[in-house]
């Protein structure tokens, strides 16, 4: 059974920095490719960033520049390094993966940047 849990997302202001987190179970993160979707009210769910089994990374434009993913396969978890965060990242950042043709996701963490 796969299981992502997210955790890390909060209030902040306009400038400042977050990092999300990840924790997979019922997968080996390092084997898949890990992606960070995002939801803000009314809009649809949108790619953020993601992390190939091979290391490679793509990012949003929106975010480039500006966020980083990473994972750290000892502990299994993926992370999303937000900084220089504006009001217009404010959504429900999702944890992913897609296994036999199934996408699992994790419950999500609100991200809130005020201005």
């Amino acid at each position: 059974q796969v299981q992502l849990v997210e955790s890390g997302g909060g209030l902040v202001q306009a400038g400042e920095s977050l990092r999300l987190s990840c924790a997979a179970s019922g997968i080996i993160v390092r084997f898949y490719t890990m992606g960070w979707y995002r939801q803000a009210p009314g809009k649809q769910r949108e790619l953020v960033a993601a992390v190939t089994s091979g290391g490679s990374t793509n990012y949003a434009d929106s975010v480039k520049g500006r966020f980083t993913i990473s994972r750290d396969n000892a502990k299994n978890t993926v992370y999303l390094q937000m900084s220089s965060l504006k009001p217009e990242d404010t959504a429900v950042y999702y944890c992913n993966v897609w296994r036999d043709g199934y996408a699992y996701w994790g419950q999500g963490t609100q991200v809130t940047v005020s201005s």
